[in-house]
């Protein structure tokens, strides 16, 4: 069934102070994160890694999150505005982040926060690579609730009409309720494509690598099962996903339907590949709880 998207982006407002879904999305994906990765230390699934040093690897992996991810997102996608205007770069709250970006962002604080413990840098990635879907499936649910990143039109019979896609501008939100409860809009149908994410990138990610790493692996193997996974459901979802329409022609970058973000992930497949099959050959880390942290004070 068709439906029209009418969800407000703003969960809450303050005064001046507005409360976006969006980062409400974050940050329950950051609570996840904390609270799944708790359970793995306490499990000692990263031997000599006690709560607090995990703190500090989830603050580093956050800033790798935020920094990367808006790095990424004017380096892959909108370079031409960062050339005319390199103050956009600093201005986040007008969107745009990119989850390649921010994947780099990560990989770099745990490779320092890894050297700081001196901790193999893919036993990290390892422990650190199941906890990342339910931000992914947050985040994704955070994309369709402020009604962007949608899909392509659809005659699929559960489209989603979205207000701030481009053959609405004008519109007021009288006249789209009036012609949709008319049945006059079913052909600007759209694929929410965010919930396509959301429930590959998110739920069936984070299932599949739960359920694999809930015994020790051979190292680089659940760093290589996501990046297969991750690189493979992006690669998909792009055919039926708008692309950014400032990249390339109409936001393809080749062949008419080559995307910018099915060539970032296509070397994910690779390494995902390759990692899976170094683990063949590399040794399994055992489970080792940490000793209890001395108290402070």
């Amino acid at each position: 069934m068709t439906i029209l998207h009418q969800i407000d982006p703003i969960a809450l407002s303050l005064g001046p102070l507005q409360v976006h879904w969006y980062g409400i999305m974050y940050l329950l994906g950051f609570v996840t994160a904390w609270w799944l990765g708790r359970q793995r230390v306490r499990a000692g699934r990263l031997p000599g890694v006690g709560e607090q040093a995990y703190g500090d690897l989830l603050f580093y992996a956050m800033l790798g999150v935020v920094l990367g991810g808006r790095v990424g997102y004017v380096l892959f996608y909108n370079f031409a505005e960062l050339a005319k205007d390199p103050l956009m770069l600093f201005r986040i709250w007008e969107g745009g982040m990119s989850f390649h970006g921010g994947l780099l962002g990560v990989m770099a604080a745990v490779l320092w926060w890894s050297h700081r413990h001196r901790t193999h840098f893919f036993d990290s990635m390892d422990f650190i690579a199941p906890l990342v879907p339910p931000g992914l499936g947050f985040g994704r649910l955070g994309n369709y609730i402020g009604g962007e990143l949608w899909g392509k039109p659809t005659e699929a019979g559960w489209g989603v009409i979205f207000p701030r896609a481009p053959e609405f501008a004008g519109w007021t939100s009288e006249q789209l309720q009036t012609q949709f409860a008319a049945g006059a809009l079913e052909r600007f149908a759209r694929h929410p494509s965010q919930l396509y994410q959301a429930a590959l990138e998110g739920l069936v990610m984070f299932l599949a690598l739960w359920w694999f790493s809930r015994k020790p692996r051979p190292r680089y193997a659940v760093s290589g099962l996501f990046a297969l996974l991750y690189g493979c459901f992006r690669f998909l979802v792009e055919f039926v996903r708008v692309p950014d329409a400032q990249i390339g022609d109409h936001g393809y970058l080749a062949f008419g339907w080559l995307t910018m973000g099915q060539v970032l992930s296509t070397p994910l497949i690779v390494l995902g590949l390759f990692w899976l099959w170094l683990s063949t050959r590399s040794p399994t880390l055992q489970p080792q709880p940490a000793a209890a942290e001395p108290a402070k004070g």
